[in-house]
């Protein structure tokens, strides 16, 4: 068996929870055993990426589809310390976005169109939901392949979903103007551990076949806090004050009390500030 068929089976035994049988003859095993082991790296070497990679890297990054190339999606590398340090002051329980030697913001971008329609003298008739959601959707696109191609040269990555809890001052520190607003952030840099494997929920769960099923989508979740806890224990339990110490604190208690209180109530009011119709 070879090596990239052991790390596959390996993997995502230790992801999903369930054996995989892998073709030794399929074409491509060494990047699906790469995208199978894929893991978040929060501790950096003190070692800077070189520009040049860098801009390489984010070629390779916005290479990836667009909705009928219409290209929505910006990068925004951050390097200059200060500017740095003061994103990372506003995400004080994340200091890995301190220690990360670039720090990169993906954008939305629903400005570029507006401006190309009125260069070229036509109206634009789609200032609607839908520019906010394919600019979106496409800077997520653009975010997953830089984390391929950033794993391919031995880079370690950490995604930022919380500068969105920061949206309105993150925008005026990084200037976005109309239009423009943060999807992401991303530390990046070179891996001083190898991290570990985050499980996720079973392909049973989460793969469907011809019609969206969830018959027993209890006992699924019910494996699944298990078999988290046996790999990933929670280090601390949330909102104790409020809900109490659960005797088993599984995934699905943590995400319920994640969510049992607002989160991000006012990210529609700042698009809707940056100039996206969300109607």
């Amino acid at each position: 068996m070879s090596e990239a068929v052991q790390t596959i089976e390996k993997a995502q035994f230790e992801r999903f929870g369930g054996r995989f049988d892998v073709d030794p003859g399929l074409p491509g095993l060494d990047e699906l055993a790469r995208i199978s082991a894929h893991r978040t790296h929060r501790r950096y070497l003190a070692r800077d990426v070189a520009p040049e990679l860098l801009r390489l890297l984010c070629a390779c990054a916005l290479s990836a589809p667009s909705k009928r190339d219409l290209q929505q999606a910006d990068i925004l590398i951050v390097r200059e310390n200060d500017r740095r340090m003061r994103i990372s002051d506003l995400l004080p329980d994340m200091p890995w976005v301190r220690e990360a030697p670039v720090f990169l913001v993906f954008l939305a971008n629903g400005r570029r169109l507006p401006q190309v329609a009125k260069m070229r003298e036509k109206p634009f008739a789609n200032d609607h939901l839908d520019l906010f959601f394919n600019a979106t959707v496409d800077a997520a696109i653009v975010l997953a392949t830089f984390l391929r191609a950033a794993e391919a040269v031995g880079l370690g990555c950490c995604p930022i979903s919380v500068i969105r809890d920061h949206a309105r001052i993150v925008s005026e520190l990084l200037a976005l103007p109309e239009k423009v607003v943060p999807v992401a952030g991303l530390c990046v840099g070179w891996p001083a551990e190898e991290g570990s494997i985050s499980p996720r929920l079973s392909l049973t769960t989460a793969l469907h076949q011809e019609r969206f099923c969830e018959d027993d989508l209890a006992g699924e979740i019910d494996a699944y806090d298990r078999r988290h806890a046996a790999t990933r224990p929670y280090r601390k339990q949330r909102d104790v004050q409020r809900f109490g110490r659960a005797a088993f604190y599984g995934w699905s208690e943590d995400k319920a009390r994640q969510y049992a209180a607002p989160l991000r109530a006012d990210f529609g009011a700042f698009v809707r500030a940056q100039g996206f119709r969300l109607d």
